[in-house]
């Protein structure tokens, strides 16, 4: 913390020890969803609330027992205590969500009562016969993915960068993240705002599911459906302004089906200093997606080319990390089918000290074959499993409904201060 009480951000990597992480505790958002507007919510599928509630304590958890965890609406309703916050964040709202005549409503609501409208929705107020056809029950949508707390933002270093959301639905959540961010109460950063940087150009997407902060010098970016080539163009330009020297930007291409692959860290993950959880067939084989290297030397980009995967190049650059295959190397049936409930979605607590999911038992079992002691939430919880203990552990959180949402351990949370790595 600095003198004025404000904590400052710093992440130079996936896997120093986890200081500081911003979550969202899931709430009736996540109910206020039918099976009409699943697809719309970006859902394949409705969540069981109080299972899903049950199952994200246990993450909840592990992380209070080894960091400072800092919950979006705490900060979101102590924003809008403030007059000022208040009126420049629901007048950004109803402009963006082309609700104006619904300003004076929220701007009178008390602080805590309004932040859970922002979150879980506000119902429309049917007043004609126009409202009435149109077949929409909110004037301001619930954030259905909000739990999924890594994409709306994310700390690159010292900067926090309000990422640009792929689809309107869930715009709000980088507007609460630039307020919060920006704000000057929690945090001290240097703010980049994503939706300004690109001057509001449709085809800059950006979402932290897709960034990686693998060392102080590499940045590693997934380049799919939600983050565009347009949108890293964006980033590495506000990359090369941040310090001199060397730097380098990995851009892994993701397929665009199936939507299981929708971010890079579905698909690869830093678990330790030399080791890495990878789903073979994307990382490892033959495949028609590139990996390229953009080189930048004192500030500018000095050289782009093709690389022969992730693994190959990051060596090059001194990382030499063992793949751990999700799924287990027996049967690519069982890749696919643990991929697809985010078994290669890993939240590195410390180096070597990562969560998962239970119910991938064949990568539970790979894990296992390369050290990886594999112990339970509930023993973190309970004091039977100390952290600090050496050796390396695989943490496992049950996992009936939270990976329905399309996500896993890294997904729902975002680091905001991890220390520095002794490589």
């Amino acid at each position: 913390m600095t003198e004025n009480n404000l904590l400052s951000l710093s992440v130079q990597s996936e896997i120093g020890t986890l200081e500081a992480v911003l979550v969202h505790y899931p709430g009736a958002e996540v109910e206020n969803m039918t099976p009409r507007n699943a697809q719309r919510a970006l859902y394949s599928d409705i969540l069981n609330l109080s299972i899903a509630r049950r199952e994200y304590e246990q993450l909840l958890g592990v992380l209070q027992k080894s960091s400072a965890v800092f919950r979006v609406s705490e900060l979101l309703s102590t924003l809008l205590a403030s007059e000022v916050h208040k009126k420049a964040l629901i007048g950004q709202i109803c402009a963006a969500e082309q609700v104006p005549d619904y300003f004076d409503y929220l701007i009178n609501l008390p602080p805590v009562t309004l932040a859970t409208i922002l979150i879980e929705g506000l119902p429309l107020k049917i007043s004609t016969l126009t409202e009435f056809l149109r077949e929409e029950y909110y004037a301001l949508k619930p954030l259905y993915n909000f739990y999924f707390t890594r994409d709306a933002s994310a700390v690159i270093g010292n900067s926090a960068l309000i990422c640009k959301m792929a689809n309107n639905v869930r715009m709000r959540e980088a507007m609460i993240m630039d307020a919060i961010f920006g704000s000057g109460l929690f945090f001290e950063t240097r703010k980049l705002n994503s939706y300004q940087l690109s001057q509001h150009n449709p085809d800059v997407k950006i979402e932290g599911g897709d960034l990686l902060v693998v060392r102080e010098d590499i940045l590693l970016i997934g380049n799919g459906t939600r983050t565009t080539t347009q949108g890293i163009d964006v980033l590495v330009k506000e990359f090369c302004k941040n310090g001199t020297g060397k730097k380098h930007v990995i851009v892994q291409q993701l397929p665009e089906s199936p939507e299981s692959f929708i971010h890079l860290d579905m698909v690869f993950t830093l678990l330790d200093r030399d080791k890495a959880m990878v789903y073979k067939p994307l990382i490892m084989d033959s495949s028609r997606y590139q990996t390229v290297h953009i080189q930048i030397d004192n500030g500018r980009v000095s050289r782009i080319s093709s690389a022969g995967g992730i693994l190959s190049l990051l060596r090059k650059l001194g990382l030499d990390l063992e793949p751990v295959v999700c799924g287990g190397k027996a049967d690519d049936w069982d890749q696919e089918r643990e991929q697809w409930h985010s078994g290669a979605n890993f939240l590195a607590i410390a180096p070597g000290k990562v969560l998962s999911y239970a119910r991938n038992v064949h990568t539970l079992e790979e894990l296992s074959k390369h050290g990886f002691r594999v112990v339970s939430a509930a023993e973190v919880i309970d004091g039977h499993y100390d952290l600090t203990s050496p050796g390396r552990c695989v943490i496992t959180l049950e996992g009936s409904e939270l990976p329905r949402g399309g996500g896993g351990p890294r997904c729902m949370t975002m680091p905001l201060r991890r220390s520095p790595v002794d490589w």
